[in-house]
């Protein structure tokens, strides 16, 4: 019995010094690359504490701004955070320098990273327990985040003195188009329900008058006059550039990324906007199609109309996920200084796409 148990530390002891000599063998060549990522890592530590230096300084310029505090008490502030963020780069990188000079002078070493780890241990006769723990580097908490704004539906108009069902205009041919870029900030750090939405976007909205019907200029008065002809096609076209702003509210899904960044996202929930828009008038154009003598002819007329040059309205949406019914309604009239207003409306969906 005593010879087995022998026969067995010894096959013991000869597999746990083989696994040190591969272990040995195996690490050795990894000791430069470790290295190299170390001197890396260095450079992010100096662009992470430069980072959070900026917010600091801007969160004290805030202060500065509302008058929180003085000028004086400002210049203190920001001394004292510029020192603490030099001493943080200082202690973080001599941390990281050690941790090269242990690399180099044993390649037995295993992977470690200062940063990332903490270690408790304990040796007994020239070996050593540990137990690790991870310690993760701080996130950036993005608070501000973008994305494309596309949307499509129905569109009219509200005359004056006139009842909807009325309207001179096509209620299935008439709509419009958007599209733009959007920026989200949360106003809270610490809560993710309200956000404030703003941007840009482009809107084509068409009108196409029923029957025979087309717009004609006369100086400074639009109006609506049956063509000479049967009508093909009539279309009006009014395209503007506004600037869209948002209070939206809603739950949002909080997404870790693999670049040390928080995001959240609206992934499925749901979500309510409003606000409104303003802009200008960058182009108008009528189309016209019909029959001459036999003959297909297309007209495309670019003139003025007496449309509005400022155009602003209301807008608001509901919905789920990156999909939502779309209203907005413009407050300004299609055409200025006329005798009847006629104000644009819209309905149609909206896609947020992140």
């Amino acid at each position: 019995m005593q010879n087995i148990t022998k026969y067995l530390v010894l096959i013991v002891l000869c597999f746990h010094v083989q696994s040190i000599n591969a272990q040995d063998t195996i690490q050795k060549p990894n000791n430069h690359e470790r290295i190299e990522a170390l001197k890396v890592f260095k450079e992010t530590i100096k662009k992470q504490e430069r980072n959070f230096l900026k917010k600091e300084v801007e969160k004290i310029n805030q202060r500065l701004d509302k008058g929180e505090i003085t000028n004086n008490e400002a210049e203190v502030l920001k001394k004292e955070v510029a020192r603490k963020r030099t001493l943080n780069i200082e202690n973080r990188v001599a941390i990281v320098d050690n941790q090269i000079s242990l690399y180099r002078r044993n390649a037995y070493l295993k992977n470690q990273d200062i940063e990332k780890e903490n270690r408790i241990g304990l040796m007994i006769s020239n070996r050593s327990f540990s137990i690790k723990g991870n310690k993760r580097v701080p996130k950036d908490d993005v608070r501000t985040s973008n994305d494309l704004l596309f949307a499509i539906g129905f569109n009219n108009a509200i005359i004056e003195g006139e009842s909807f069902n009325d309207s001179p205009y096509k209620k299935g041919g008439s709509g419009f188009i958007e599209l733009g870029w959007n920026w989200k900030t949360r106003l809270f750090k610490e809560s993710r329900f309200w956000r404030f939405k703003y941007g840009f976007s482009f809107q084509w909205n068409k009108l196409n008058p029923k029957e025979d019907l087309y717009f004609v200029q006369n100086s400074n008065l639009t109006s609506l006059d049956n063509f000479s002809t049967s009508l093909k096609k009539s279309e009006f076209r009014v395209t503007n550039l506004v600037f869209p702003a948002h209070l939206e509210f809603g739950t949002l899904k909080k997404m870790d990324r693999k670049d040390n960044r928080i995001r959240y996202i609206n992934n499925k929930q749901f979500k309510i906007g409003i606000g409104g828009y303003a802009g200008v008038n960058i182009g108008t154009q009528q189309k016209l199609r019909y029959s001459d003598n036999g003959n297909n002819v297309k007209q495309k007329i670019r003139r003025n109309y007496n449309t509005n040059d400022f155009v602003y309205g209301l807008s608001g949406y509901i919905g789920f996920g990156d999909t939502a019914l779309y209203v907005k309604y413009d407050l300004s009239a299609i055409f200025k200084n006329q005798i009847v207003d006629q104000n644009n409306i819209s309905i149609g969906v909206r896609f947020d796409v992140d």
